[in-house]
């Protein structure tokens, strides 16, 4: 009989605890805003790229040379790095060769071009060595997205042109162009860049009518993305996977164990004459609590949350006790005033939902606000953009 009782004690109490036990489980949800992304860490998302094409350079003389004969060719090698989906920088060399003619002989290979005129053909090897930023206007517009077939993105640069041959010359140059890319998979993109640039009037070796002198490119090439590419979508981050997985192994431990208790009291049972009579005992309530979080600067409730407070309205309702509602807010982000209106929204909302949705009695329901505070658990700002609910 002793026997009997005392597994019975037990099994009643760890029943209890596994009926009444809250599992607050709150899954990670990716933000619905195409504009929020998750920043990478230094070494990824960069890129480097090769293009050949043409170039045209505009000098003192290029009214009186055909546009065809001022053509060469082009190459360009460049190296960057996007920070964000819509910010990026890049380091670049251009080069080949300008051509163009000349009255004072510069550069000339001494072709006459133009006898009349006293013009010279001329032709000199060059490199220009630039630093672009670049916007992808496509992301900045339009939100994020790593299967967009083609990408916009403007830049504006300084740099450094340079010819070797005599006279030679050093010049800073600005530029600014457009950067067409077209993807063709996860690491490698079609890229077509057009670019104009301003150099000073006495880069090809002779002064005259113009004040600055320019060039004009346009190449084709590819550009290979280097280590891990894309950015992640934001999260509104419930409990940790880690802590989720420790809270599930204590339960079904409980389990386990209740199973037990149960299979050793009907053995018991079976040993004891059918004339004993169980004595019931009082099973203490264990009251729930819960935790929501909330997207940053929102106050909006996920389908999930709503999921988690049916629960807990039940055992509110069953549980005749008092309940605050304390709102938070991450005071690492947002004015005092923004956080002290964001925690009161956060707190009002769910007991609204509470009240209105699942008919828990306003009576039992306390509204508190805490405006921005600390990190709250485990050092996770997410977990401080919150309400939590505890009995009184």
């Amino acid at each position: 009989m002793k026997h009997v009782c005392v597994l019975g004690m037990l099994l009643l109490a760890a029943g209890s605890l596994s009926g009444q036990s809250t599992v607050r489980e709150v899954e990670h949800v990716d933000s619905a805003d195409k504009y929020k992304v998750e920043t990478n860490r230094f070494w990824n998302n960069w890129f480097i790229s090769v293009g050949g094409g043409a170039q045209i350079y505009f000098g003192d003389h290029n009214k009186q040379m055909d546009f065809t004969d001022r053509l060469s060719p082009a190459l360009d090698v460049a190296v960057g790095k996007w920070f964000t989906p819509g910010i990026g920088i890049r380091l670049a060399y251009t080069g080949l060769a300008y051509k163009g003619v000349t009255q004072n002989g510069s550069h000339s290979n001494g072709k006459i071009y133009d006898s009349s005129q006293n013009l010279y053909e001329q032709k000199f090897d060059m490199a220009h060595f630039h630093g672009d930023l670049l916007f992808n206007v496509s992301n900045l517009l339009f939100g994020y997205n790593e299967h967009r077939f083609y990408n916009l993105s403007p830049y504006a640069g300084l740099g450094w042109m340079v010819t070797w041959k005599t006279p030679r010359q050093r010049e800073v140059s600005a530029s600014i162009g457009l950067l067409n890319s077209f993807r063709l998979g996860s690491a490698f993109d079609l890229i077509l860049d057009v670019r104009g640039s301003m150099v000073n009037d006495r880069f090809d070796g002779e002064t005259g009518g113009r004040k600055e002198e320019g060039a004009l490119s346009a190449t084709l090439g590819l550009s290979y993305k280097l280590g891990k590419q894309g950015w992640g979508r934001c999260t509104n981050s419930g409990i940790s996977s880690e802590e989720m997985e420790r809270m599930r192994g204590k339960i079904n431990n409980m389990m386990a164990e209740n199973s037990d208790l149960r299979d050793a009291l009907a053995r018991e049972k079976e040993k004891e004459p059918k004339t004993i009579v169980e004595k019931e005992h009082e099973v203490k309530y264990v009251t729930p609590s819960l935790l929501v979080t909330f997207a940053i600067g929102k106050s909006t409730l996920t389908n999930v949350n709503r999921v988690n407070l049916g629960y807990l309205a039940k055992a509110i309702k069953d549980s005749n006790k008092t309940y605050n509602i304390a709102g938070y807010a991450d005071k690492l982000t947002g004015s005092a005033e923004l956080n002290e209106r964001l925690s009161k929204e956060r707190a009002q909302v769910v007991y609204d939902c509470l009240v209105n949705e699942f008919h828990v009695p306003a009576s039992q329901l306390k509204v508190i606000y805490q405006g921005g505070v600390g990190n709250m658990f485990y050092d996770d700002p997410v977990l401080s953009r919150a309400v939590i609910m505890e009995a009184k």
